[in-house]
């Protein structure tokens, strides 16, 4: 494909730390890659407002960048705000990265955030959304997003709608396969493509012995949803309580949007169970020490939503994983390479006879940090930004004739 002969200006909408919303981790990261192409002449990032005592800080390393702190999280003219953003910022191309509660936990605020697509495409910018789940596959009572049959019935029938609205963007991509697929069948989608999730970073090969001290067991995410901590709380208990005395847990992250201060409770409940450690957020400086120190990084969920930046995190770092046996999670285990040790979802039973069997096999545990390692190397983040480059240029060409 020949290339632009210019750089391009890129208007990015995502989170970024220090912001806590979701994908926020994501959005660091593709931003970093980015701003070392040297197809991109500026980075405009239309991100979350922040609280008056933080700021968005970027360091001269890479492309030039402006921020606009121009939406918030629950508010219903995000659309408007955004669009504004954009005129009055004139990029080349929009990209998105979300998924479908990006804009809110409320349901008006996030369906109203995902009418931007569109609205912006209408405006004459070209269209870019990087779609981190589809409704089809997101189960909304453990997701917390419907409390009944009837509530659950009405929000897919308003997904539909919204996914329809967001594949009018120029290109719409999903990170995994099945997603692909869904899209392509049920609503004749033609500009839906797969873009593997890619790895954050690629440490040298970590060591795979663990030290000495504590079995640190871990998990890191944003919880109270489908990521629930009891029964993985409870499993330390058991581990602890048979045969591994020296067993503790770490739950890193914060609170999903939608379930304030669940950690904060889940604290309180289990405040007479020793050996737990609730870090809170967890600045991006903070996270490699966090994964090197622990023995096995947990996945306690009920469900999934989408691909996840935490496997790919625990594969960067050498670390074998305890996981679900559920949907996107195996599909994504198959696919791209990792490897696991698999539980009945919520059963404490199973999760801590997984956790034990790694902890108990230093040899197991090993092979699994190292085949994880090794998936993670097989394609970085910066060379799936060139393929988001490509297609960018691509669809800017097409518009220039």
């Amino acid at each position: 494909m020949k290339s632009l002969n210019r750089k391009l200006r890129i208007a990015v909408i995502t989170t970024h730390p220090p912001s806590k919303g979701t994908l926020n981790e994501y959005g660091f990261h593709f931003v970093k890659a980015l701003r070392q192409k040297p197809e991109v002449e500026e980075l405009i990032l239309l991100l979350e407002e922040l609280p008056d005592e933080q700021s968005y800080d970027f360091d001269e390393s890479g492309a030039p960048v402006s921020v606009r702190q121009c939406w918030r999280f629950g508010d219903m003219t995000n659309t408007l705000r955004l669009v504004k953003a954009v005129r009055e910022t004139k990029p080349d191309v929009v990209l998105f990265n979300i998924q479908f509660a990006s804009f809110g936990s409320g349901k008006a605020a996030a369906a109203l955030g995902l009418t931007a697509p569109t609205l912006i495409k209408a405006a004459g910018y070209p269209t870019v959304v990087l779609l981190h789940n589809i409704m089809e596959t997101v189960d909304l009572n453990s997701a917390g997003f419907a409390d009944s049959r009837l509530m659950s019935t009405l929000i897919r029938v308003f997904g539909n709608i919204m996914t329809r609205l967001l594949l009018k963007a120029d290109l719409v991509a999903l990170t995994i396969p099945k997603y692909v697929e869904i899209l392509e069948h049920k609503y004749k989608a033609m500009n839906v493509i797969l873009a593997p999730h890619g790895t954050f970073e690629t440490p040298p090969m970590p060591n795979f012995e663990l030290q000495d001290g504590p079995s640190r067991i871990m998990t890191f995410g944003k919880f109270g949803t489908y990521k629930k901590v009891e029964g993985l709380i409870e499993a330390t208990d058991l581990l602890r309580k048979n045969g591994h005395p020296n067993v503790e847990l770490v739950v890193a992250g914060s609170d999903s949007p939608n379930t304030p201060g669940y950690l904060e409770n889940a604290a309180r409940v289990y405040k007479d169970v020793s050996g737990i450690t609730f870090t809170g957020y967890v600045p991006e400086e903070d996270v490699p020490g966090l994964f090197q120190d622990s023995a096995v990084v947990v996945f306690p969920y009920t469900s999934t939503t989408g691909s996840s930046g935490v496997l790919h995190q625990a594969g960067s770092y050498g670390k074998a994983v305890v996981l679900p046996d559920i949907g996107d999670l195996s599909e994504l285990i198959a696919e791209e390479g990792y490897t696991g040790e698999f539980f009945e979802p919520a059963n404490t039973d199973s999760l801590k006879e997984a956790i034990a069997r790694l902890l108990d096999d230093p040899e197991l545990r090993g092979q699994m940090g190292r085949q994880n390692y090794l998936a993670s190397c097989g394609l970085p983040i910066d060379d799936v930004v060139d393929w988001y480059l490509l297609h960018i240029e691509e669809l800017i060409k097409e518009r220039e004739v």
